[in-house]
């Protein structure tokens, strides 16, 4: 009589077992995911600019943790926000654009030219100004893109070009006339809800969209790859030259409007407007580029960087009179920031901070076209 041979019982786990492991997993891969999203590694600048805050906050207790303190930083920094906001696009194709802080004295005259000395409306003279904007861009894409002249030399070159029509329109004056102060166009940077003026929002518009052009889109994804080795993009379809020029165009319009935001503040059109925020707009690009998309040039990483540059600048206002302070703060916290948080100076060293695109990633978001001419 034979017997029916039996298989040895398997060890079943109970149904609370299975979903505790499981739980411990997700919970341990959301913890690892926070801690790197919080390291130092990633957001190294916010952790300067709370160790400046708390600086300052020992330095000056009466009058910088206020609500004023806060206020001043967002509304002081705006505009260079705006201007910093303009190369990143560029600088994510690696594109130089040095012409923004002259694009942005030259809608910011012109704008007072057009309202003061030609009895224009604000819209009108804001279209003439913008246009003026978008010439430069034009400009600026055919000469380093059609005619293939470097973009720092190009767009140095053009900024020349438009100090010596600047200069010729204001004879190196400012513009000033009772209808940069008045509304409608006053509003324009002037109207503010709860103490927060319009350019905060202008800047967090700005910020949101470059943000989800570059991290939400084909073409985001495309300009990265053009940043990281023009030529393998351009060999996978990628249409570099014309995402390059575009990016030039795009440049100079954001300028552009900086600069009609800040005559709109001020009151007046200032052949050197500009020229202030050229260095600043580089340097948080560059300290942005190793925050949280560690180097990648990334909008809200610049964002941070401008305010950190701005609380530091602000908090000195406050505590010290002297003229060099803010100048000292500026190119020391741009070093210990870059430093400590492990990013580099030139632009090819902070893009070997990611490996670049493999042909695989490029062939996804790249539609084989014919290269832009």
């Amino acid at each position: 009589m034979t017997s029916t041979p039996t298989r040895t019982a398997e060890f079943r786990p109970s149904g609370t077992e299975v979903p505790t492991a499981s739980g411990a997993r997700t919970l341990g891969t959301l913890s690892r995911r926070a801690a790197a999203a919080l390291s130092f590694r990633t957001i190294g600048a916010v952790y300067v600019w709370l160790l400046i805050i708390v600086l300052f906050s020992v330095w000056a207790p009466d009058t910088f943790p206020t609500v004023t303190t806060v206020k001043q930083v967002l509304n002081g920094n705006a505009v260079a926000g705006l201007v910093a906001l303009s190369v990143v696009l560029p600088l994510a194709a690696r594109v130089f654009d040095l012409s923004v802080a002259y694009t942005m004295s030259l809608t910011s005259v012109l704008t007072a030219h057009f309202l003061v000395s030609t009895g224009l409306g604000p819209t009108a003279a804001i279209a003439l100004a913008m246009t003026a904007a978008l010439v430069v861009g034009v400009v600026n894409g055919v000469v380093v893109v059609v005619l293939r002249v470097d973009s720092f030399i190009a767009t140095l070159a053009t900024g020349a070009l438009i100090q010596s029509l600047i200069t010729m329109v204001t004879n190196d004056s400012s513009i000033t006339g009772v209808k940069l102060l008045a509304k409608p166009f006053a509003n324009i940077a002037q109207l503010d809800a709860g103490g927060i003026t319009l350019p905060v929002l202008y800047l967090l518009l700005a910020a949101t969209a470059i943000w989800f052009l570059l991290e939400h889109t084909a073409t985001g994804r495309r300009l990265y790859a053009t940043g990281f080795n023009t030529d393998a993009a351009r060999l996978q379809g990628v249409r570099t030259n014309r995402l390059r020029f575009l990016t030039l165009v795009t440049s100079a319009l954001l300028s552009g409007f900086a600069g009609v935001v800040f005559a709109s503040s001020v009151g007046s059109g200032s052949p050197s407007a500009g020229t202030p925020y050229l260095l600043s707009a580089y340097a948080a690009a560059f300290v942005g580029a190793t925050q949280l998309r560690a180097g990648r040039f990334n909008a809200w990483g610049t964002v941070i960087a401008v305010l950190l540059l701005g609380t530091g600048i602000t908090g000195l206002g406050l505590a010290t009179s002297a003229q060099w302070a803010a100048s000292l703060f500026t190119g020391a916290v741009l070093i210990v920031a870059l430093v400590l948080t492990g990013g580099r100076i030139t632009l090819p060293a902070v893009l070997r901070r990611h490996k670049a695109p493999t042909a695989a990633e490029v062939d996804e978001v790249a539609a084989p076209d014919k290269e832009f001419s």
